[in-house]
């Protein structure tokens, strides 16, 4: 008896064709070719800001402040500086009906002119700032980290020593000797402001230097500014946008805090601390007059100070993780 076991085809008659086969390993007819990506880096972190509701709502209420503080001035026909004196002290309800949207003051001035007005120079005022601090902290940063050794240690202790002192004790110096003034404002912010853009760039900067793209840089002959402004400042840039967006409320404050003192921006200048230091003389019986500034104050730094960490998320979203 045969137990062998009989195929189930003839092997003689059956023939494999290519169609038989399927190639299941790497597809490598492509492979020398190089795609761009779908997304940059900053329509990537524009991506990741748009999926928080709350930052693009503050957003949309900075955007808001911005508009009024531009065009607040053509939408009422009362200038901020006017005085009425047959409408003293009416509420915004009162107001309104004759062209007051907030009110008046006790000289009969219209609040929602005086609050465009200080909105607008809060505005200028803390970006003309800023812009100055990034300047001169992130070359004075990049500076001394890039050279090191001695330069380094020199320029770190200089700033150690200017940040020892409180730095309003240094704002409300100039501001008493070089008296009150918009540009007395900016100078006595931006001397102090500017130390600590220049920590966080060198800090920074002693990471990067160390990579193999600045190091090539600097073999093929290349300075220190081409390096700064090729290598350095771009690959920091996310950074600088998170600290400025969280410094420009801190310094509208700073200027709100010296104009209610009396030291800010002069009479008959409007400005949100004036708003504030007049408000609060009459708050026991005409609350509206400290409430509406101090509640625009409030609202444009709780925007900022939420833009700014919703940046951070969005910049940096290693850290985040």
């Amino acid at each position: 008896m045969d137990n062998k076991i009989k195929p189930i085809y003839d092997r003689e008659k059956y023939t494999t064709v290519p169609s038989d086969f399927e190639y299941v390993g790497p597809d490598r007819s492509e492979g020398e070719k190089i795609y761009k990506p779908s997304l940059t880096y900053w329509q990537d972190a524009w991506r990741r800001l748009k999926k928080n509701k709350v930052a693009m709502f503050f957003l949309g209420f900075l955007a808001f402040a911005v508009f009024i503080a531009v065009f607040g001035q053509h939408l009422t026909k009362f200038k901020y500086f006017e005085q009425i004196t047959d409408d003293r002290f009416l509420s915004p309800l009162q107001g309104f009906k004759l062209g007051h949207y907030l009110g008046t003051d006790s000289l009969g001035r219209d609040i929602f002119a005086r609050i465009s007005q200080g909105i607008r120079i809060s505005m200028i005022l803390s970006i003309i700032v800023a812009a100055i601090c990034v300047v001169i902290g992130t070359i004075y940063g990049a500076m001394a980290a890039y050279f090191g050794g001695i330069i380094d240690l020199l320029m770190v202790r200089f700033i150690e020593v200017l940040i020892a002192v409180p730095s309003m004790i240094y704002i409300i110096l100039l501001m008493v000797v070089l008296g009150n003034s918009v540009e007395t404002i900016v100078i006595a912010l931006s001397l102090t402001r500017w130390l600590g853009y220049a920590l966080l760039i060198r800090g920074e900067v002693l990471k990067l230097k160390e990579n193999e793209y600045v190091m090539a840089s600097t073999a093929l002959g290349s300075n220190f500014w081409w390096i700064i402004k090729k290598h350095l400042i771009p690959n920091t840039l996310s950074i600088i946008i998170v600290k400025l967006t969280m410094d420009i409320p801190s310094i509208i404050f700073s200027e709100a805090f010296l104009s209610f003192i009396g030291l800010g921006v002069p009479i008959p200048q409007a400005s949100l601390g004036n708003l504030v230091s007049d408000g609060f003389r009459e708050i026991s019986s005409h609350a509206y007059l400290f409430i509406i500034p101090a509640l625009a104050i409030s609202l444009i730094t709780l925007a900022f100070n939420v833009l700014g960490d919703a940046l951070s998320d969005a910049l940096n979203p290693k850290l985040r993780d």
